[in-house]
């Protein structure tokens, strides 16, 4: 389980950063930042990928009452313009600053970092070693699948609310057959091709 011992090794206020979103079809990239309190954290703070929906949507919940949060987007356009791992850095920029406070360090996972005004480190499954990561996987995930389910209701046809845009047979099928929707990224093999062959 997750802990607070690369926090410990941190100066000051440690926020930790982590995002949802880097593999799908569709959708933006979604990051999250998150200061916990000195104490009274929610129990049961893991890696978003081993907590069921149920158990994610009532620590988010618990979160927002507990600790400083920050969430920042990279939007399909932004995705298509300077690729995905830039995107991605872009939304952990604006996740931090998009905290109440400014953090002396953050914790990122993963073994690249975007620029920061803080000192930086990274920490590769840092979802499953720090609990500020961990609490950022959750705030990513969560409100990532919730803008996602939100979506479906505006494309049809794509069954967004079910793979939340990550590209599963049913999804890359569904791009084939309606051609890529305004919240799909172009860039991506199955949409640049299903776009092709809709010229």
């Amino acid at each position: 389980m997750p802990d607070l011992t690369y926090e410990c090794r941190l100066p000051g206020l440690v926020a930790g950063i982590d995002e949802a979103g880097r593999g799908p079809l569709a959708g933006p990239v979604v990051a999250a930042a998150v200061i916990l309190p000195r104490q009274g954290w929610p129990d049961g703070l893991n890696d978003s990928k081993s907590l069921s929906r149920t158990a994610r949507e009532h620590l988010l919940n618990a979160l927002q009452k507990t600790a400083l949060i920050g969430v920042g987007f990279a939007e399909p356009e932004e995705i298509d313009r300077i690729n995905i791992l830039g995107a991605t850095m872009m939304a952990m920029q604006r996740a931090l600053l998009a905290l109440p406070v400014t953090p002396d360090s953050a914790l990122v996972d993963g073994n690249r970092a975007p620029d920061l005004p803080c000192h930086v480190q990274t920490l590769v499954k840092g979802d499953s070693l720090s609990l500020s990561v961990a609490a950022a996987s959750i705030v990513a995930k969560v409100t990532r699948d919730r803008l996602m389910v939100s979506a479906d209701k505006r494309f049809a046809g794509f069954n967004l609310s079910q793979h939340k845009g990550y590209p599963t047979a049913a999804h890359r099928a569904a791009v084939a057959d309606l051609g890529p929707s305004p919240l799909h990224r172009l860039s991506f093999a199955p949409c640049a091709a299903a776009r092709v062959n809709r010229s």
